[in-house]
């Protein structure tokens, strides 16, 4: 009997505390705010985490802390989202740090870098490593806070129309990449358009097709690790 009135007081317990969360939200004051994403819609597994993100706020706070995703290019382009958030602009961004390698290097760090760590090293370094610490202090200097959310693995290290079996055949090459990688390219047979896209590059984009019956054109939009 005793085993049994402890079982029902708990469970009476646990009720209790889980009405109790929604009635703090409800005195709590309204707030909105604006996620600029890197991302356009169509990459629906990227661009869609934030989405199941502002819903999972929203549901734990009965709703009283709102967030509103808006795709590349709705408020301010896809490589304009570290500076939005900086300037105030928007209250949050969803991008990857690499893409601002031309402000500081040191950006290609939270995201990847060429020969870098694999998806269970880099959660490693950031929670337990010291990483996240030291991340967060360097992007204190921009004024932002950062919050790993998201990490699609280990990436390819390119898709091109011919296999490519040594480093002569990167020889001639036209090869769309970014930040660090593009570094890191231009030092093996020095391709021809081995373009570090930054976040000043007004020609940017986050994917880029390769034209039809051009053999010679590869394409790499993410480091090689």
């Amino acid at each position: 009997m005793e085993r049994r009135s402890f079982l029902k007081n708990a469970g009476a317990g646990l009720a209790a505390g889980t009405m109790a969360m929604p009635a703090i939200a409800q005195n709590a004051p309204t707030i909105k705010w604006r996620l600029a994403s890197s991302f356009p819609k169509s990459l629906d597994t990227i661009y869609g985490g934030a989405e199941v993100m502002a819903k999972r706020v929203a549901d734990a706070t009965g709703g009283k802390f709102q967030i509103q995703v808006f795709a590349g290019g709705e408020i301010v382009p896809g490589p304009a989202v570290f500076d939005a958030v900086k300037d105030g602009t928007v209250e949050m961004g969803h991008t990857v740090s690499y893409y601002f390698f031309g402000k500081d290097p040191t950006y290609a760090l939270e995201t990847a870098v060429p020969f870098g760590m694999t998806n269970r090293m880099m959660d490693a370094w950031m929670r337990y490593g010291n990483g996240g610490k030291l991340l967060g202090e360097f992007f204190a200097k921009s004024n932002i806070m950062t919050i790993p959310c998201g990490n699609t693995t280990t990436q390819m290290g390119g898709w091109y129309r011919k296999e490519i079996k040594t480093v002569a055949d990167l020889n001639g090459l036209k090869i769309r990449i970014g930040g660090f990688a593009g570094a890191v390219l231009s030092k093996l047979g020095r391709p021809q358009q081995a373009r570090g896209r930054t976040a000043t590059d007004s020609g940017w984009r986050h994917l880029s097709g390769a034209r039809e019956g051009d053999d010679r054109r590869g394409r790499v939009d993410r480091p090689l690790r």
